[in-house]
């Protein structure tokens, strides 16, 4: 039955891959050709229909396969195949997307666009959009529509390591973004391991959790996103707290969150976890190390982080919470008190948290529940935000964040998925 449900996530992931390599599909965003070689392998325009089919198939295999996991496999013996198998299985999930074409987002060519502005053409990245490179740079008929005039909302740690890769051009610099993303895989998987090994849990099954989640694998992976070097430095962060690093612990939270902000939300509870000077020192010492070269860099919109924050909340998806809840109260959206009693709940939702890891409470736990948190309050939510809490999930003896985390992927999925049932007219 495993070997079942590893095979069904395998050619489900095939199917995406290989007919998305045909492009023109509206799945697949307008990009340069890097993987029309696929296309001599079969498949057809991925349309939305076997999309679908395959995102709920993958699901549907992937839950059966963590409830296998969960209840096989107890002798030694067995357990060496198990672990073989589910890390050869994770590392195909990953290859196979990443020798395909990006899927469902354009985030990354803005990542891109950001990094040839300053780069190639010395504006900077935090004052223009990428519109400021319009008739002047062949990534611009590329970026989304929604972010052509929006100055970049990254940490000036991610955009300094975007820079190199602005100079491979733009397919040398999308294969860039694409391996970025495939070893920020790799290292938030193996510090997953790492992790879930030291604090006595089952690595095998926190491995396939993670690395055989498809939303991770299609939306996070396939889409080639910064959040997975976020999700990496999390991890690394967690990982330098069981080794008693407590300096590096809180230094690499600081990154993480000049690399996307969110993550910034583990350094209250790591504090009150660990109550060490230490873990304050570190984290001011990057702060200061990164905030002066973000300045240097950058000037003073490089730092400027709660701005960027502030802008990018108001913004609304069709996906999020707040948007269902509205219309299923007859409401045409979200308004601006809305964004208000969000945002205040979100306040006492963390202000909870944080008092019961004072009691006591696991400070990976609280960090999980306060990623979740915002991912469901936010009225902008994407596939890969509610990728945030997974890895802190498996790694903690809270199972009911593991569960409210597949919980609301599962939600995600089963509004991406309405269309199939809805009747026909």
């Amino acid at each position: 039955m495993a070997i079942a449900c590893a095979l069904v996530l395998l050619a489900a992931t095939v199917e995406i891959v290989l007919d998305a390599a045909r492009e023109h599909s509206p799945l697949v965003p307008r990009t340069p050709h890097i993987a029309g070689w696929l296309g001599s392998l079969g498949g057809e325009r991925l349309g939305y229909r076997v999309f679908l089919i395959a995102l709920i198939a993958a699901a549907v295999a992937y839950g059966l396969l963590l409830a296998l996991v969960r209840t096989r496999a107890q002798d030694v013996g067995d357990r060496t195949t198990v672990r073989r198998a589910s890390i050869g299985l994770v590392a195909l999930l990953n290859l196979i997307v990443f020798a395909g074409p990006i899927l469902i987002s354009t985030d990354v060519f803005s990542y891109l666009a950001y990094a040839r502005m300053g780069v190639v053409h010395g504006i900077d990245p935090y004052t223009h959009g990428p519109v400021a490179i319009a008739g002047h740079d062949a990534v611009f008929r590329y970026v989304g529509h929604n972010w052509l005039r929006v100055a970049t909302a990254y940490g000036p740690i991610y955009t300094l390591l975007s820079y190199p890769l602005g100079l491979l051009g733009v397919v040398g610099g999308l294969w860039g973004m694409k391996l970025y993303a495939l070893l920020a895989s790799a290292a938030t998987l193996a510090l997953t391991w790492h992790v879930a090994r030291r604090r006595g849990h089952d690595r095998i099954f926190a491995l396939l959790a993670v690395g055989a989640n498809p939303l991770y694998v299609i939306y996070g992976l396939g889409g080639a996103h910064n959040d997975l070097i976020m999700l990496a430095l999390m991890m690394g962060a967690v990982a330098f707290t069981l080794s008693d690093r407590d300096a590096a612990a809180g230094a690499t939270v600081v990154a993480g969150a000049l690399v996307k902000a969110t993550v910034a939300v583990l350094l209250p509870f790591m504090i009150l976890a660990r109550r060490r000077a230490s873990t304050v020192h570190g984290a001011l010492a990057a702060l200061v190390l990164c905030a002066l070269a973000g300045y240097l860099a950058f000037g003073v919109h490089g730092i400027d982080v709660v701005s960027a924050l502030g802008r990018d909340s108001a913004f609304v998806s069709t996906d999020s919470f707040p948007n269902e809840l509205a219309h299923l109260f007859g409401k045409p959206g979200v308004f601006p008190v809305d964004h208000d009693l969000l945002k205040a709940a979100l306040v006492l939702i963390v202000l909870h948290l944080l008092y019961r890891t004072y009691r006591g409470y696991d400070w990976v736990a609280a960090s999980g529940w306060a990623l979740l948190a915002i991912s469901v309050t936010s009225t902008w939510l994407l596939a890969w935000y509610i990728l945030w809490p997974l890895p802190l999930a498996v790694v903690t003896r809270d199972r009911r964040l593991l569960v409210a985390t597949l919980f609301v992927q599962a939600l995600f999925i089963a509004h991406q998925t309405s269309p199939l049932f809805a009747p026909v007219s």
